[in-house]
């Protein structure tokens, strides 16, 4: 094995270890999210929970993909599965944000304080933006489009974790029962152009 060969292994295997802590990661983000965004009837909280496992398919995808890097025309079919399968899962999930989103202005009913929800998306505002960027720098030296990819939706875990963060902090001071529908409509927002770049087969970067 050469020094070039050599590198691109050991790069390789960085990706690997990078999408097994994110498989790890997002399944715990998950599960808090889900079982805290129902006890307190946070449908942003519960779309952020969806969105964790979603990312847990894609983590698995990218490992799927690294599993045949030697073999350039297998690597450029499961990105290209890669994109519309979790594409095509952003859609179905920005569809439902939208139809609780609709229920809850139809009731105005607010979800209850929940300080586990809180927790676990202010560590991945944390954590998720230097996942990404260690994503990114082994992307580049694999010139891996999946990866990459990988890596920005990664960064777009982050942009959620903000916007649940805003709804839940805006209803728990002001008692803002709106503020987290809203929240799920520009989550369902951002989810939606997202689903259809990916379902297309386009990164969600280009231009």
């Amino acid at each position: 094995m050469d020094i070039e060969q050599s590198n691109r292994a050991a790069a390789v295997l960085s990706a690997k270890r990078l999408e097994y802590f994110t498989i790890t990661w997002n399944l715990l983000e998950g599960i808090i999210s889900l079982v805290a965004g129902l006890f307190a009837g946070s449908i942003s909280l519960v779309g952020f929970g969806v969105d964790s496992f979603i990312e847990i398919a894609s983590g698995s995808i990218v490992l799927w993909r690294m599993t045949v890097d030697v073999d350039k025309a297998r690597r450029e079919r499961n990105e290209n599965i890669a994109h519309k399968l979790v594409g095509f899962s952003f859609l179905g999930l920005a569809g439902y944000l939208v139809f609780q989103a609709i229920v809850r202005f139809a009731y105005q009913s607010a979800p209850e304080q929940s300080v586990p929800g809180i927790i676990i998306a202010a560590l991945s505002l944390v954590v998720m933006p230097l996942l990404s960027k260690a994503k990114r720098k082994v992307a580049a030296q694999l010139k891996s489009r999946a990866l990459k990819a990988d890596s920005r939706q990664t960064d777009f875990c982050a942009y959620l974790s903000a916007i649940v963060l805003a709804g839940l902090a805006l209803n728990s001071a002001f008692g803002w029962w709106w503020a987290d529908p809203v929240a799920a409509l520009i989550m369902a927002t951002i989810i939606g152009n997202e689903g259809v770049n990916t379902s297309l087969g386009k990164e969600c970067c280009d231009d």
